[in-house]
C-alpha cells in the first residue's frame, strides 16, 4: 500500500460556488437527487430509488451517533459572549457515562472570545422541568488547540438533561447562519441512537421510514456502527503534504452482532458504508482484526498511518474472524476504541464494495478518502453533479458509488 504522505492538498480542489452549497434541507429527505456511479458510469437517480440500484442481501452500515447540543453561550455582565464548543468528555471518559454525570462533568472544549474569560467563572441559569438551575463553567486548563472545562450545577439533573436544556446545535460553519428550529430535527439522522457528535454523519440524512421499509422488501440488510464525529472534520488541510497533517481522533463503539454481520458479509463482497464515518470505522475494525493477528495487540486505537505500516495480505474475513475471537475470549459484547484512520489516494480498501456519501469540500480528508475509493474519476463526477444543478455539502445531495 502506497503511502500518502507526500500528497498535497491542493492537488483535490474544485471551484465551489457559494450558490451550490445547500444552506437549508429539502423538504422531503428522500427527495435529494442522487448520481450513481458504477463500471465508470454516471448516472442521475433520486435518493427515494436506492433500493433499485442495490442488490438483494447487500449489507448497509450506518453510523448511528446523535448530534448534541453543544454549543452554550455565556452572557457576560458587558454584554459580551462567552461560547464553549464541547468536544469530547476530558479523561476519555465515555459519553454514554459522561452524559449521566450529576453535579459536575469535565469536557474538551473550543471557547470563542476566550481572551474575555478573566473572571473565576462563567454562568447562566437554565430551565429543566421549570426548574431554574444554575450552571457554572470553569476553565481548569489551557492546551495547544483547546481547552478543559468543569461545569457544575447544583440540583440532580443528569449532563445530558444540562446540556439539551442550555445548548445550542452546532450546524456546519460553511452553512453561515444561526441554527434554526427546523436544524434541531433535519440535523439528525431518522436512526440517531447516540449522544455523542458535534457533526451529524450526512450521509444518513437523507434516509426515511419509507426508504428502510423499500430497502427491507429488497432484502437489503442493515447494520450500525457508532463513531462520534468531532469537529475536526470541519478543519481544512493546512499543510502543504498531508505527512505533516494531524488527523483528528474519533471513539467509535461497535457491537459483537455487527461485527459478526460483517465477518459474513466479507464473504460474500457485499458490503455497502452510509458515509464516510461508517466507511472509516468498518476499516478501522478490518485493521484492529489485523494487529490482532499480527501483534497480538489488544489495544483498539488506530493511528492515521497504521494501515500503511501493518501487514496487507490478511482477508477482511480473517480480519473480523480475529475481533470475534477477541470478543468471545474476553466475553465480550461491545468493541469500543478510537480512530484517527486517514484515507487518502495510495490507500487500499479491504472490506466494502459500495460507499453512500454526499459532496464534500474542497481541499478536505473527506474529498481524500472519496479520491482514494474511486480513483481519478473523483472529478469527472464532481463536473458532472456540478454541471447538473446539484446540491453540496451536509445538506445537500447524496452518491452512491461503486469502484470499477
Amino acid at each position: 500500500m502506497a503511502s500518502p504522505k507526500s500528497i498535497s492538498i491542493k492537488d483535490y480542489n474544485y471551484t465551489l460556488p457559494e450558490d451550490r452549497i445547500a444552506k437549508h434541507p429539502l423538504e422531503h429527505r428522500d427527495a435529494s437527487k442522487l448520481l450513481c456511479y458504477k463500471d465508470g458510469l454516471i448516472q442521475d437517480h433520486v435518493f427515494h430509488q436506492l433500493h433499485d440500484l442495490l442488490q438483494k442481501d447487500d449489507l448497509l452500515v450506518f453510523n448511528n451517533t446523535r448530534v448534541i447540543r453543544a454549543r452554550l453561550l455565556f452572557k457576560k455582565a458587558s454584554g459580551s459572549v462567552i461560547e464553549v464548543f464541547c468536544l469530547e468528555p476530558a479523561d476519555g471518559l465515555d459519553p454514554a457515562m459522561a452524559f449521566q454525570e450529576q453535579g459536575r462533568s469535565r469536557w474538551t472544549a473550543l471557547v470563542g472570545n476566550a481572551k474575555r474569560w478573566k473572571e473565576p467563572f462563567q454562568e447562566i441559569l437554565v430551565t429543566i422541568q421549570g426548574t431554574q438551575v444554575p450552571l457554572k463553567a470553569i476553565l481548569e486548563d489551557r492546551l495547544q488547540d483547546h481547552f478543559v472545562v468543569r461545569f457544575e450545577w447544583p440540583h440532580d439533573f443528569t449532563f445530558s438533561e444540562i446540556i439539551d436544556a442550555a445548548g445550542n446545535l452546532p450546524i456546519p460553519p460553511y452553512l453561515k447562519r444561526e441554527t434554526e428550529a427546523d436544524d434541531l430535527v433535519r440535523y439528525q439522522t431518522v436512526y440517531a441512537q447516540y449522544d455523542g457528535s458535534v457533526a451529524a454523519p450526512t450521509a444518513g440524512l437523507h434516509f426515511t421510514p419509507q426508504t428502510f421499509s423499500d430497502l427491507q422488501q429488497k432484502g437489503v440488510q442493515t447494520a450500525h456502527v457508532t463513531l462520534h464525529v468531532g469537529a475536526g472534520t470541519f478543519r481544512p488541510v493546512k499543510s502543504d503534504t498531508m505527512a505533516d497533517h494531524d488527523m483528528h481522533e474519533e471513539k467509535m463503539f461497535i457491537s459483537r452482532e455487527t461485527i459478526q454481520k460483517l465477518y459474513e458479509h466479507a464473504q460474500k463482497g457485499n458490503i455497502i458504508a452510509v458515509g464516510t464515518t461508517s466507511l472509516r470505522t468498518i476499516e478501522s475494525i478490518y485493521w484492529y482484526g489485523v494487529r490482532l493477528l499480527s501483534k497480538s495487540d489488544a489495544s483498539f486505537k488506530i493511528a492515521q498511518w497504521d494501515p500503511y505500516e501493518l501487514e496487507q495480505h490478511i482477508s477482511a474475513p480473517d480480519a473480523f474472524g480475529a475481533v470475534i475471537h477477541h470478543l468471545t475470549k474476553n466475553n465480550l459484547e461491545m468493541l469500543s476504541g478510537s480512530t484517527a484512520l486517514l484515507i487518502a489516494p495510495g490507500y487500499r480498501f479491504q472490506t466494502v464494495k459500495g460507499l453512500i456519501t454526499n459532496f464534500h469540500q474542497p481541499d478536505s480528508t473527506l474529498l481524500l478518502l472519496v479520491a482514494a475509493f474511486i480513483g481519478p474519476d473523483w472529478r469527472r463526477i464532481y463536473d458532472h453533479a456540478l454541471a447538473n444543478e446539484y446540491r453540496f455539502l451536509s445538506y445537500g445531495d447524496s452518491s452512491v458509488l461503486f469502484p470499477g
